[in-house]
């Protein structure tokens, strides 16, 4: 199974690819003011709004470092119905793809409190590698506030 790597910090994690439509370059988003916390506006992708959250801002508490590195990988986020919708994510080192075993990916043993779109962890020479569970990243009442205005839009 292929994955995308990137980085939060000095760690790694990386998303399955099935969930990603496309690497961007990083781009400067229009400020929604008053977002919830992690969400840093949105851009605009092919004449639609698309809402970006910043990764290292989510798990870190710190905005993702401004590198050439950096990108905006853009998902399809899967809502009600089947359906999906395009989220904008800010990453760090988003510069490789892994093949892994999706079997290689066990617990890290440290559940408890961690936020669930913290997935199970792999480990090769450098260390661990924790997959993000596309799907769990936002929160029900998140996905509503960012679905529904840009249904609303559409």
């Amino acid at each position: 199974m292929l994955f995308l790597m990137f980085r939060l910090g000095a760690d790694r994690y990386v998303l399955d690819v099935e969930h990603v439509e496309e690497v961007l370059p990083f781009l400067e988003p229009t400020l929604l003011p008053g977002a919830p916390h992690g969400v840093v506006g949105a851009i605009n992708y092919r004449g639609q709004g698309v809402p970006l959250l910043d990764l290292s801002l989510l798990a870190l508490g710190r905005p993702s470092a401004a590198v050439i590195s950096t990108r905006v990988i853009l998902i399809r986020y899967p809502v009600e119905g089947g359906e999906t919708r395009r989220l904008g994510l800010i990453a760090e080192r988003v510069i490789e793809t892994v093949s892994r075993d999706p079997n290689d990916f066990v617990p890290s043993g440290v559940d408890a409190g961690m936020p669930p779109y913290l997935g199970p962890v792999a480990s090769d020479a450098e260390g661990l590698i924790q997959l993000v569970r596309a799907e769990a990243l936002l929160p029900p009442q998140l996905r509503e506030i960012l679905f529904r205005k840009l249904q609303a839009d559409s």
